[in-house]
């Protein structure tokens, strides 16, 4: 049957709802099989132990519908169950057009927050179709199916209150592309590492505290990076080459790291990094974690030496865009699919060319300007804006160490 043909004809809301056990919605349709009616839509959530389970059919023959109520009231009292049937003509009324997913992180999720953003939603002309947990930990992870307003201007009622809510909340198209193959791009220092690689080398020559004054000025936009980036490596002249082995093996990755691209690569997902730093500590990255693409500065090295010299292209911020556009070429994919993750000022012109900008934990010039951001120290809190949830990362990790 057609929806056009459920339109107006009449039809029982049948809700069923008590504690959850094996069985519930088998025996349900069990006892509606009986009296022939055709299911029209099905729903079922099952929250602490307690399950509500709705079924939308059509009405029985004439003369059987007195009885299929008191049967139905009568098999769910036998199952220590709750029932409600409500009569009425078709199936939900349509939705509207402009159809989107928002995605709520908290860390805790209030409900003062929760209450803020279904009324932004409304107010934007929006409506909240179905609300899904992705994830209790490390954070708590909602997500909003929301039809009725167009993408942007829901993003951009609803982003401009996330840091004052104290959630992150990420507003993305809904439709087939969600899980479509995509090109995940990150930065490396201080969002796939919690490190700044330079400073790392600056410590062991020496000048750690100068470097780190010029990239906390770079990063704020208050520098131009590549005279930035010159200024620090010149720094590192005469430091043994040896120090590289020294500086891979203190690299920390972000709590988070391996579980986003393990996940994003079992999901056939292509991820790929880019750099203001150096190809000495990416191309490491690339091999140990198994990523697709890298692309770094590179130190030049004399005699076992550090020149305090870089050499090839320069990946600034315009390289990292640049970057990101010819590793989407590669992947045969539009940028529409791809998702950059960044925190710099360096970061910006990705962030924004990408199908979707995440700042993570970012400085407050990259929250204000990219598509959403997350502000927990967890990076694979990521995963939940693609719409993966939790059980299906732990199901996954489950069947790889059987």
């Amino acid at each position: 049957m057609s929806a056009s043909q459920t339109s107006d004809i009449p039809t029982l809301l049948v809700k069923i709802f008590g504690k959850d056990r094996p069985g519930i919605t088998a025996g349900l349709f069990d006892t509606l099989a009986a009296y022939s009616v055709e299911v029209v839509d099905i729903e079922q959530v099952v929250t602490r132990g307690r399950i509500t389970l709705c079924a939308l059919v059509t009405q029985p023959p004439a003369g059987m519908e007195g009885d299929l109520r008191a049967t139905v009231h009568s098999w769910a009292e036998s199952m220590k169950m709750q029932a409600e049937i409500i009569s009425g003509l078709g199936d939900n009324r349509p939705r509207g057009l402009g159809r989107s997913l928002v995605t709520v992180l908290g860390h805790p999720l209030t409900a003062e927050a929760t209450a803020a953003i279904a009324a932004k939603i409304t107010k934007s002309g929006g409506n909240i179709d179905r609300i899904f947990r992705l994830a209790k930990y490390p954070v708590t992870a909602v997500e909003f199916a929301v039809s009725g307003v167009e993408t942007e201007p829901l993003r951009t009622a609803l982003v401009t209150d996330a840091a004052a809510l104290g959630v992150d909340i990420a507003v993305v198209a809904a439709g087939l592309h969600r899980r479509a193959q995509r090109l995940v791009v990150m930065d490396v220092d201080s969002t796939l590492i919690q490190d700044e690689v330079i400073e790392l080398f600056a410590a062991h020559a020496g000048c750690e505290d100068k470097v780190a004054e010029v990239t906390a000025a770079a990063m704020r936009g208050e520098l131009d990076f590549e005279q930035s980036l010159h200024a620090r490596v010149a720094l590192l002249e005469g430091l043994d080459a040896s120090v590289v082995e020294k500086v891979r093996s203190e690299v920390r990755l972000t709590p988070g790291a391996r579980t986003l691209i393990r996940t994003l690569k079992r999901l056939g997902y292509q991820v790929g990094v880019v750099s203001g730093g150096f190809t000495q500590v990416t191309d490491d990255l690339q091999e140990r974690l198994g990523l697709d693409f890298a692309q770094a500065n590179t130190l030049e090295i004399v005699d076992g030496k550090l020149t305090g010299r870089v050499t090839g292209e320069i990946v600034d911020r315009a390289g990292k865009a640049r970057l990101l556009r010819r590793f989407a070429a590669e992947a045969g994919l539009p940028l529409s699919q791809t998702v950059a993750i960044g925190d710099g000022a360096n970061d910006l012109d990705m962030l924004n060319a990408a199908g979707l900008g995440v700042a993570f934990n970012a400085k407050p010039v990259v929250r204000e300007a990219a598509h959403t951001a997350v502000n927990v120290p967890f990076l694979d809190t990521v995963l939940y804006l693609l719409g993966v949830t939790r059980e299906e990362v732990e199901t996954a990790d489950s069947h790889d160490e059987g």
